[in-house]
Formats: structure tokens, sequence, C-alpha cells
């Protein structure tokens, strides 16, 4: 049975993300044709307002407790963030971590690229330039290049977050990771899967070369009563109770330097948390011998619960806001139906609007390349 807080769950978040897509994102886009970085930076700011949206809905409307322990995070700091692929929401899940110690408007993901066709949701990541993968090296090696490259080039202090294991913990990939092991001769594990270590190699490298990289996170995400495996799990109510993260960070300047030792780096990180997570599901279910979160946030809860209100209030408001709006004017219908064709057609002609804005900073780049030349000559 579907519940009604997972179908608020689900309502709220496609109604705000769709609208915000069409109403706050799109009168900026144009702006990617002048000045990417400048887009770059106000469309990230507009995304990171929706981003709390889900951290007020499972927290106040939900019930769920965050705990979080380890190291923690620097604020404003450079990032790579290696996860732990328990479910298929752990993505979203880390918001609640991100908001109280880090910046969410930071934050890039790496995802499937089916997930950007999906309207709302889909047009928003597009517009916020989340790297979509299509889980074949050899298709998406290029792409990281140039996401990362761009990344570089404008000085994004981006907080990237990938999950090595490629796709979440169920009996199906267990199985696969179990024969994995088998052929190379490594260790079964039963919380987590064999990472794949090549995208995070050269993600970190790359990175590195770019003197955009300050640190690595390692984040161990657990469940330690109800475990939502799916967008299925939420919308029948069953929400988290509890989440905790334990948060590792290791400064790049202790990071090896060499491809093949950053493997294996990544290979023991693996195994720490496997290890980490048998004592937590075995043990007392928490990481810490308290159970309650031990790093100091750079924000106190009282403006997280601050945000989280005005968040509340916010994406309730201004949905129903855009329907009365639609409702009244026909200049605002005929944009929200132009702005619906326009996100279907480009994607459709240029594969996505990360892809536009790439273009338009090699464009940019070229031309800056061009006077530079021209100035020397002269």
């Amino acid at each position: 049975m579907v519940s009604w807080k997972g179908m608020y769950f689900a309502l709220a978040l496609f109604l705000g993300s769709f609208f915000g897509s069409i109403f706050m994102l799109g009168p900026f886009l144009p702006l990617m044709f002048i000045s990417p970085a400048w887009y770059r930076w106000i469309t990230d700011c507009i995304v990171a307002t929706w981003l709390t949206l889900p951290v007020a809905l499972l927290e106040m409307v939900c019930g769920a407790k965050v705990v979080v322990t380890g190291d923690g995070f620097v604020p404003g700091e450079k990032s790579v963030i290696i996860m732990n692929h328990r479910t298929r929401m752990d993505w979203m899940f880390l918001w609640n971590c991100l908001l109280r110690y880090s910046y969410l408007r930071l934050e890039k993901i790496c995802l499937k690229s089916s997930l950007k066709s999906i309207p709302g949701f889909g047009w928003a990541m597009q517009v916020a330039a989340f790297v979509f993968i299509q889980r074949k090296w050899e298709d998406d090696k290029s792409h990281f290049e140039k996401m990362l490259d761009y990344f570089c080039d404008i000085r994004e202090p981006l907080q990237l977050l990938i999950f090595p294991e490629g796709t979440d913990l169920t009996a199906n990939t267990k199985a696969r990771s179990h024969e994995f092991a088998e052929k190379n001769g490594l260790k079964k594990y039963e919380y987590v899967l064999h990472p794949r270590t090549t995208g995070f190699t050269f993600v970190v490298e790359r990175l590195r070369e770019g003197d955009n990289l300050d640190a690595i996170h390692d984040i161990t995400v657990a469940y330690p009563q109800n475990i939502p495996q799916t967008e299925k799990h939420l919308l029948k109510g069953n929400f988290p109770k509890e989440i905790h993260f334990h948060v590792q960070r290791y400064p790049i300047e202790t990071v090896p330097t060499s491809k093949e030792e950053l493997q294996l780096w990544c290979q023991k990180r693996w195994e720490e948390k496997e290890e980490r997570l048998r004592h937590f599901y075995e043990g007392g279910k928490r990481f810490s011998a308290t159970g309650q979160s031990i790093v100091p946030p750079c924000k106190s809860e009282l403006r997280v619960l601050a945000v989280k209100c005005a968040s509340l209030l916010y994406w309730t408001v201004f949905p129903l806001g855009m329907l009365v709006l639609l409702y009244l004017y026909s200049f605002a219908q005929w944009y929200f139906a132009a702005m619906v064709i326009f996100f279907v057609v480009q994607q459709k002609i240029f594969g996505g609007l990360e892809l536009i804005e790439l273009a338009c900073h090699r464009y940019f780049k070229k031309q800056q390349k061009f006077h530079d030349t021209k100035v020397k000559i002269n």
C-alpha cells in the first residue's frame, strides 16, 4: 500500500523540481551563452535551495534521525566523496549530512544517464551539471575528462560524489561481486561490493592535475533499522528511521599519486568499510560508542532547523503559486509550454543542458586563446 507520507514526499519533490526547473532555473539559461562561470554559480545556488527540501521532508515529516561520526568536513573545500552504495537513495540521504557539515551548492553527483530524462528531476540535474554516465568506461572516459576539465577551468570548488561500487547492494549484485572475488582471488564481502577503481583513479588524477582537489572524503553509510532499498519503499512509507554516516577525511597530500597505488588505496578503504559495517550490524548498530553525532557541524542545529522550516514553507507555497499563475495568465501558459518543449527537444538534439554548457565554455575558451594570440602578435 502507498502511504500518505510516501505520496506527499514524492509529490512535493516532483512539483518542486518541475516548477523550479521552469520558473526558477529557466530564466537563467541564456546566461550560459554569456558567462558559463556565472551561470554555474547562480544555478548551483538555486538548485541548492531545492536540495534542502528532501532533507526537511525526511527529518520533519518522516521522522528520520541523522548521526554523523568521524572526521567531518572542512567547509567549502574541494573534494571527492566516495561512499558505499547500500540503497538506490544513498545519494539523496547524503544531503542530510552535507546540509550540516558542508555546502549543498558545491555537490555534484555521478549518476546513470537515464535519470536525466525524468521531467523536473532530470532537468534540474542537467542544469546543475551533474555527471551522467553510461557505466561503460569506454563511453564515460571522454565525458568525465570534459566535465572535470571544465570544473577546473572555471575554478568550481566542487565536492564530487562517486560510488566506486557502481550499483547498490542487493542479492544479485552481491552474487556478482562474489564471482568477481573468486576469479581474482579476493575476499568475499557481505556488506559492500568490490569497488571499480578505474573511474575513481581517473577522477582523482584529473582534479589533482587541475589543482582542484583538497581532500578525499571516505563516507560509510549504514541503516540500523529499516533499509529503504528503492523508491518504491519510500512510496510505501518505509523511510529510514536512522541514517548513520561515518566520515574519514584524507588530505590530498596523504593520498598516493601513482595509478596503481591509488587503486590499492581505494581497495583498502573498502576492506575497512566491510569490517566497519560488520561491527555496526553485528554489534550495537552504531559507529561510535555513544551512537550520537560527535563531529561539530559548521551549522548549528538551530540554523539547520530554520533552513528546514523555510524550505518546507517555500516549496509548499511556490508550486501552488505557479499553478495559480498558470491559471490566471496566458503569458505564463505560453512560457510554461515553451520551456517544457525546450527541455525535451534540447536533450533529443544536443544530449542535455550540461553538454550545451560545455560547448559554450569551449567556445569562450577558444575565443580567449585567439584574442591572446592576436594581442601577442600585435
